[in-house]
């Protein structure tokens, strides 16, 4: 007899329906799945050949041949154990039940029948928004805040293999699970770090609050202890707030990266990643056998954070240059060509010399010319081009770290920087793909950064001086357009372009 099951998988972020075939013949004994299945699929075999028995029914002494429809993409994962057990005791007659095409089934069974939690729960269930005759969605109980936070299908959760049978065979013996989306998303917008806790550094606050304004990217240069680290982990609590279509996305990519904590169902604050030095090409952009989202697919929407550049491998850090740009990745392999979103904000912090207290006031450099260099030149300039702003941050006097008056709170920052944002919204409205003025290409610039002959003179002095690139030039008036939206100004003044410019001037200072 031949039953068919339908269920899903996921392909990069995004997820596509499959059908899962279930064939008994009248030949030896065996149990062959087909449809390009990888290694945990092959395994199922063993968990749902034990499952089916421990849970008192009856596995056919027979030949049990599945299909995985579309036969020509690989599956992964082990979210078929369920669809397979269903399919299986269908076609030996075991479940009275016409139709399976009603419901996606989903889920990884132990051997003794129970189910537990699958990735990808929300892509999947977020592939199947208005698909007409599907009833709803069943998934592991664990699974089942996560899947209903699509609100795109009624969710039915369920612990084991009998409870599945039991509601296929009566619907009503299980309620649909249900989630107040606005309430969870509203709880989870809680940050956990404040601008507040920082003694000083009012200049570097100042430069990352214009960071966050224009999503740019920045760097720091300090010494040890003068708290680039501890500054750039209360970034996100500055950026603008997630939007509920933002973390419905940003919750997709840690669902199929199996990062989500138990009962998380969304995510709604900013991520914050912050990858070791020691970190792989494939870690960092992603890749492996089976493809996975790497670091900057994981910092989407969010900050990603790398400190002590010049620690990175040279050919690692280059491979950001591309995502950076097109604020995507692409991974390609023999077998499979999968794009992951990486709309990140770039955070990096350094040491201005191997030592780390080359130009510090308090700290004698044990460091030579050449190593100085050196150390520099672990970073390309082409890099360091894609970077809008350099900042200097000094050691925190003792005076600032004895104060008791708390800095400006993250919250009265992000009012700033929301009210910014929408500036720039408004302006870029008609635009397709531009959503922040780091977004802006050299055309979008000519068209709405102009500025007066007084401004463009300053600009040319410090573009011949500092012997700055073109692309600098572009980032400069990028910038300086940020400066205006946080003064609510519709031009760009000759202030502006001085503070833009300051940002630029650690360029050959240290590069020296």
């Amino acid at each position: 007899m031949l039953s068919k099951v339908l269920s899903s998988a996921t392909h990069g972020v995004d997820a596509y329906k499959v059908e899962v075939e279930a064939d008994i013949q009248q030949q030896l004994p065996a149990f062959v799945t087909v449809g390009l299945p990888e290694g945990a699929v092959k395994e199922s075999k063993e968990r749902v050949t034990s499952a089916i028995k421990n849970s008192d029914f009856v596995f056919p002494s027979k030949r049990v041949t599945i299909n995985l429809a579309p036969a020509d993409r690989r599956k992964e994962g082990s979210a078929f154990d369920l669809p397979m057990a269903v399919g299986i005791l269908a076609a030996t007659g075991q479940v009275m039940r016409d139709r399976f095409d009603e419901f996606v089934i989903l889920g990884e069974m132990s051997l003794d029948g129970a189910l537990r939690p699958v990735p990808g729960i929300l892509p999947m269930t977020m592939s199947f928004n208005n698909v007409n005759g599907i009833k709803g969605i069943i998934v592991p109980f664990d699974n089942a805040r996560e899947a209903a936070i699509a609100q795109t299908l009624p969710v039915y959760p369920v612990k084991s293999l009998q409870e599945t049978i039991h509601f296929l065979e009566d619907e009503k013996s299980i309620a649909p699970f249900t989630i107040d989306i606005s309430a969870v998303f509203n709880d989870a917008r809680q940050y956990n770090t404040d601008f507040a806790d920082v003694k000083g550094q009012e200049s570097a606050k100042r430069a990352l609050e214009v960071a966050a304004a224009g999503g740019h990217n920045i760097i720091m240069i300090g010494p040890p202890g003068s708290g680039k680290t501890m500054l750039a982990r209360r970034m996100p609590s500055v950026l603008p707030d997630l939007s509920l279509e933002e973390a419905l996305e940003t919750t997709k990519i840690h669902s199929v990266a199996c990062l989500l904590a138990a009962n998380q169902a969304l995510i709604a604050t900013r991520p914050f990643r912050s990858p070791h030095h020691s970190i792989s090409s494939a870690g960092l952009i992603g890749g492996g056998s089976v493809p996975k989202p790497g670091e900057v697919s994981l910092a989407h929407h969010g900050v990603l954070f790398l400190d002590e550049l010049p620690e990175f491998r040279k050919d690692i850090l280059e491979m950001l240059r591309q995502p950076m740009e097109d604020n995507m990745v692409t991974i390609s392999r023999a077998t499979t060509s999968l794009t992951y979103p990486a709309g990140f904000m770039l955070v990096a912090a350094m040491n201005p010399c191997p030592c780390g207290y080359y130009g510090d006031q308090t700290h004698e450099c044990t460091c030579s010319s050449g190593e100085i260099q050196r150390y520099m030149s672990k970073i390309s300039g082409p890099l360091m081009d894609r970077i809008d702003i350099h900042i200097n941050v000094p050691a925190v006097k003792f005076k600032e770290l004895s104060s008791e008056t708390r800095g400006e709170k993250s919250e009265a920052i992000r009012d700033r920087v929301n009210r910014a944002r929408k500036r720039q919204m408004l302006r870029f409205s008609a635009e397709k793909k531009i959503f922040c003025n780091a977004h802006m290409e050299s055309r979008d610039i000519r068209k709405y950064c102009q500025i007066d002959e007084k401004s463009q003179s300053l600009l040319s002095m410090a573009i011949t001086r500092q012997g700055l690139s073109a692309r600098a030039y572009d980032r400069i008036l990028k910038v300086a357009r940020t400066i205006a939206d946080l003064a609510a100004s519709n031009d760009i003044e000759m202030t502006h372009i001085a503070e833009a410019v300051h940002y630029r001037s650690l360029d050959r200072k240290l590069w020296l």
